[in-house]
């Protein structure tokens, strides 16, 4: 009889030991998605990013973290009161992980934790690979962070889950998560340079023809100090900012950075400034 664990990893390509990780990754992040609506988190909190639109929208890259946001602003939420039921949902499906909250030194609209637990054990037990080369001290780590002070005119949907267990998640709507990564690609350098997951996903909504949430992409860009509260703001003034980004752009150096994502590293073959020009002539808004 199979497992929930083994049912839930049973679509997954695992011929390597950094695919055995991955998938491990992703079974951990969506058993944590679960052990988060049982707690009832997604009465104050939403699901958004990569993760999110993995899930549930096919985003076909992997994506290493969990990033929610508050419904409204929160300066005083707490992590911590969902963290035992967070390790109890992980517990059950055979996995032992740890919650660790991220303390900051400085005040931040983000409240980080990291999920771990040890690779070379969990590979033992699900895989039974009694032999695996991984170093004992390596761990799982999984961040999840939570803003709990969101910019302003997001739209949510409800989605849901069948494993491990029924679940419902509240995420944004896929034209505030794509306000969210545009607001990306303008204003998010990795390393002083450009984080190509972002482009990789830009072409993922262009190629899903998916409208933009622009007054929420408006409060994104205000909180960033890009834009002022009196500037003009348009779909016509977007596709201009985002023109000039793509000029500035190492293409190579972006690919080098989505590569470890994806399996399939010719879709790649075309990234340019031009290529990027014209797929954004068919930006369009939600109005």
């Amino acid at each position: 009889m199979q497992t929930i664990l083994t049912q839930m990893l049973a679509g997954y390509q695992t011929n390597t030991l950094e695919e055995k990780k991955n998938a491990i990754k992703e079974v951990v992040q969506e058993i944590a998605l679960c052990g988060l609506s049982r707690a009832g988190f997604f009465k104050q909190a939403t699901f958004y990013g990569g993760t999110a639109l993995r899930i549930f929208y096919g985003l076909d890259r992997f994506s290493e973290d969990l990033d929610f946001s508050l419904i409204s602003p929160n300066t005083d939420f707490e992590l911590q009161p969902y963290f035992s039921g967070l390790e109890k949902e992980l517990a059950a499906a055979g996995l032992k992980f740890s919650v660790e909250e991220k303390v900051k030194s400085v005040d931040s609209d983000i409240k980080s934790a990291f999920l771990k637990g040890n690779t070379k054990e969990h590979i033992v037990s699900i895989y039974d690979e009694q032999n695996v080369t991984v170093n004992p001290d390596e761990v799982i780590k999984i961040k999840f962070e939570v803003d709990v002070n969101p910019p302003a005119f997001a739209t949510f949907e409800n989605k849901y889950r069948l494993l491990p267990s029924p679940y419902q998640v509240k995420l944004y709507d896929m034209p505030s998560l794509f306000a969210g990564k545009v607001h990306a690609v303008i204003c998010r350098a990795w390393k002083s340079r450009v984080k190509g997951r972002d482009l990789y996903d830009y072409v993922f909504y262009m190629a899903n023809q998916a409208k933009i949430n622009l007054p929420h992409l408006r409060a994104r860009l205000e909180d960033s100090g890009v834009l002022k509260e009196d500037d003009t703001f348009t779909i016509d003034t977007l596709k201009t900012m985002l023109n000039e980004r793509f000029e500035t752009i190492d293409y190579e150096t972006a690919k080098k950075d989505v590569l470890p994502f994806i399996k399939d590293s010719s879709k790649l073959d075309l990234w340019n400034k031009d290529f990027f020009t014209s797929i954004t002539d068919n930006l369009k808004d939600c109005d």
